[in-house]
């Protein structure tokens, strides 16, 4: 049986190692000139850089046993949070003490006499920030960084994604935190793993080896009567089975004939797309802090971390980097060119002191058109009506933006296995039939 994958990041490629490890054969069409997709690097004079900052921190034994065959180096999860010019260890809640005097009171006393609501009764995410945080703080800090993040108002989103995401600190914590900086780390993951070489990607190196994958392979159209995959260099692949692991916005977008509503659906998935700002030093010591946050509106970046931090090799000996992430809101750039953003966020690190200009030696900027998947208050209707749909079509939708879900690398890899045994499922169906 011809058995057609749609996509080579991590799900797609988890799909066929399930596919590969039940000696069922695939073929993985991925539009770029590598494997990896959100999970893939690039190299510039010897400084690595990944596509948007990654870790690993699963405590899943079936994704542990795949990446624990990679060396790596562990990281204590200790982040910080740059206000109005302080530093600020994550999570800020439990955090304040280098805050002035006035600025803590305001944030306790609303910490104090913050809204009692029930959970369940609480019908937006700014809600959700003022009744766990108090106003002050979720003025000045979560909604200011929501905008930045996810590039639309905490109003406008719903609250099923925050799980552990955000820390509801006690009323002794926030009073502890406000009193001395000497307070536990209380981040959701207790370790964050990285690759010792080869950037990010390395830890799926295993699942890697022997599958089918034909890079370049760009998707012109899907004919779902023929089942065919027509590709733009006027090649074509017959299939029996289609895992899909491209953003349900776009293999709708390739697929004929999609019926209105189901497009309609589609155009109102909303998501975020990011610039990546990558700077390299010629010095060792310029970047001294794993990742943290900035919320600032002045200063585009909404997050910051170093490659060189995670591990040596992803600079020239003797040199260090940071890379900043800048988000904007589905495809649309912001109104500026790469060039000046690229300035613009140089000369605002320069400021606040994180490098002197004579540090730089490497500056880079790029974009990624899809980041993050928005969780407004259509998301789960929209969502629906798409994989419905897919799967009326026996099309079977993976990864983080095929089943559009906030999906971590480790969850990522999990949802192509559970697609790979979906489609086995469907072969052992059909071959007793």
């Amino acid at each position: 049986m011809k058995n057609i994958i749609l996509g080579a990041g991590i799900s797609g490629i988890a799909a066929a190692y399930e596919l590969k490890n039940n000696n069922i054969e695939s073929t993985i069409l991925e539009r770029n000139n590598s494997w990896g997709g959100l999970l893939d690097n690039f190299t510039i004079d010897g400084f690595r850089f990944d596509k948007f900052v990654h870790f690993s921190f699963s405590n899943d034994k079936y994704v542990n046993d795949i990446f624990f065959q990679t060396k790596f180096i562990s990281h204590d999860p200790l982040s910080y949070n740059l206000y109005k010019g302080h530093w600020l260890k994550h999570p800020a809640q439990n955090n304040l003490f280098p805050l002035d005097k006035q600025e803590k009171e305001r944030i306790l006393n609303d910490f104090k006499n913050r809204k009692d609501k029930d959970v369940s009764e609480i019908t937006d995410y700014e809600e959700w920030l003022r009744v766990q945080y108090g106003d002050y703080f979720a003025e000045n800090f979560p909604i200011i960084y929501t905008e930045k993040y996810w590039t639309v108002k905490a109003k406008e989103l719903e609250t099923k994604w925050v799980g552990n995401r955000m820390y509801k600190p006690t009323l002794e914590e926030v009073e502890k935190g406000c009193q001395t900086d000497q307070t536990p780390n209380t981040y959701y993951a207790k370790e964050m793993r990285y690759p010792s070489e080869g950037g990010y990607k390395s830890f799926v190196l295993p699942m890697v080896k022997d599958l089918n994958i034909r890079t370049n392979s760009i998707v012109e159209k899907v004919c779902l009567s023929s089942k065919m995959v027509h590709l733009v260099d006027g090649s074509f692949y017959q299939y029996d089975n289609l895992v899909s692991s491209l953003p349900l916005t776009e293999i709708c977008r390739l697929i004929d004939n999609v019926p209105t509503n189901v497009l309609e659906a589609c155009e109102k998935l909303n998501y975020t797309s990011g610039y990546l700002v990558s700077l390299g030093f010629n010095k060792p010591e310029i970047a001294d802090k794993l990742w943290f946050y900035i919320y600032d509106k002045a200063i585009l970046p909404a997050r910051v971390y170093s490659p060189s931090m995670k591990s040596p090799d992803n600079v020239p000996e003797g040199c260090s980097s940071i890379q900043a992430e800048i988000y904007f809101n589905k495809g649309e750039k912001l109104d500026a060119s790469d060039s000046e953003i690229l300035e613009q966020t140089i000369t605002k690190f320069i400021e606040i002191g994180l490098f002197k200009k004579e540090d730089l030696i490497l500056k880079d900027i790029r974009c990624e058109k899809y980041a993050n998947v928005i969780f407004d208050h259509l998301i789960y209707e929209n969502r629906k009506t798409v994989l419905d749909y897919l799967q009326d079509n026996d099309i079977i939708s993976v990864g983080r933006f095929g089943e559009w879900d906030y999906f971590w690398s480790d969850q990522s890899l999990i949802s192509g296995r559970n697609g790979g045994k979906q489609l086995m499922d469907r072969i052992k169906k059909n071959n007793i039939v």
